[in-house]
């Protein structure tokens, strides 16, 4: 049982100082699966060297230090199923206790995986090569596992793009063709799309338009404003009759936006500096607040199970009673005659450096729910990721 704790104790503290739980606020078992070769090949090496020979063999067993002959306490049967249960259990512990729920499904994987990577050790280390050869395929075996088991996780932990009705956005943020310089140095970078719409392309079909009245939303489709310019009052009537309808509306209105202003002061091309949605707003007998004093940093918080990242978010002071709150007022769900819009009093949720995993491959490590929450509200049909983080439990959390 000494082996198993100290295997056991070795990949929670690798899955929680490398692995990325510590730095992402997360729990994921899953997050440990990198990391099972890394202790179970050197551990199977060791302890193999000493396992006495089967009868009828030539090799003869080699005595330890104290003339006694180890048994296979890690790389035997009963060793690996001490410690994969000792693993597992310590895994399911730390979840319900940090998080609050038993992540099943990443269980089952660990599981599978530490069978997988205990076989492997196993017949690596009864492998009769020479101890250079056996070195060179102890890497090249710890190396195909991590890279292969990062693959893995981005694969399970990525949502399928969504099908059906396009989702209409109209935004005033700087997320289309954001190149500095005019026309010519459009032409010149081509395509330089902001990694949220990039995102938001990428998990379903989108209509960026510029102005309702000649491109109003799909039927059946969501209506996104992402902090819309000022719209004419007769799109603010569109807006409150496909609502009220029966459509469904997702709205970015930030008091203070901290998008960064890539041009000076004053110029039309920076995103609006607040919500120009009051009328609308108003007329939903909905109102935004400003940001309390001295919230001007990220801050975590969990919205229906997931988590988002928020900056300088303005909170809802008053909305009807159809409505519900969610991350202290920062976000509200109403229902708004046959139709339901959500509210989001922060713009900064679709800046990159808050919710983009790094690198931007690896979904598995990503810092926020962000995008795939947002994904579920603009395609409630969407299908879902087969895993997803699991959070440490916060209301809020602040930032880095």
């Amino acid at each position: 049982m000494l082996d198993a704790a100290v295997a056991v104790s070795a990949l929670l503290a690798l899955a929680w100082f490398t692995g990325g739980q510590a730095a992402l606020g997360r729990i994921d078992p899953a997050l440990a699966l990198p990391w099972l070769a890394l202790v179970w090949v050197p551990l199977a090496l060791v302890q193999n060297h000493r396992v006495p020979a089967k009868a009828g063999t030539h090799h003869p067993p080699v005595p330890n230090s104290t003339g006694r002959r180890w048994a296979p306490t890690f790389a035997g049967e009963h060793g690996f199923f001490h410690t994969m249960i000792l693993l597992l259990l310590a895994q399911a512990i730390l979840a319900l206790m940090l998080a609050g729920q038993m992540p099943w499904a990443q269980l089952a994987l660990v599981g599978v995986g530490a069978a997988l990577a205990a076989w492997l050790a196993t017949r690596l280390a009864r492998w009769r090569a020479g101890r250079a050869m056996r070195g060179i395929a102890a890497l090249l075996l710890i190396g195909a596992w991590f890279g292969g088991s990062h693959l893995l996780l981005a694969t399970l932990y990525r949502t399928p793009p969504a099908a059906g009705a396009p989702v209409t956005m109209l935004t005033g943020l700087p997320l289309r063709w954001s190149a500095d310089g005019g026309m010519a140095a459009m032409i010149a970078e081509g395509a330089n799309d902001d990694p949220a719409l990039r995102r938001i392309e990428a998990a379903g079909p989108v209509r960026l338009i510029d102005s309702l009245i000649d491109h109003p939303p799909a039927p059946g489709g969501t209506l996104f404003l992402a902090h819309p310019r000022a719209l004419a009052p007769r799109e603010l009537v569109a807006v409150d009759a496909f609502v009220r309808g029966g459509g469904r509306a997702v709205i970015l209105a930030d008091a203070l936006s901290g998008w960064p202003a890539r041009h000076p002061l004053g110029d039309p091309r920076n995103p609006p500096v607040t919500s120009l949605l009051t009328p609308l707003l108003d007329h939903w007998g909905v109102t935004l607040g400003a940001a309390p004093t001295g919230e001007g940093r990220p801050l975590a918080a969990d919205v229906e199970g997931a988590r988002l990242r928020l900056f300088s978010a303005g909170r809802f002071e008053r909305f009807p009673a159809a409505c519900r709150a969610h991350a202290g007022g920062r976000i509200v769900h109403c229902r708004i005659g046959g139709g339901e819009a959500w509210l989001i009093g922060d713009a900064d949720l679709l800046f990159a450096p808050l919710w983009q995993p790094a690198p931007g491959w690896a979904a598995h490590l990503r810092r926020a729910d962000t995008m795939e929450w947002l994904a579920a509200r603009l395609w409630p049909a969407a299908p879902r990721a087969i895993l997803r983080p699991i959070w440490i439990r916060a209301i809020e959390q602040a930032g880095e």
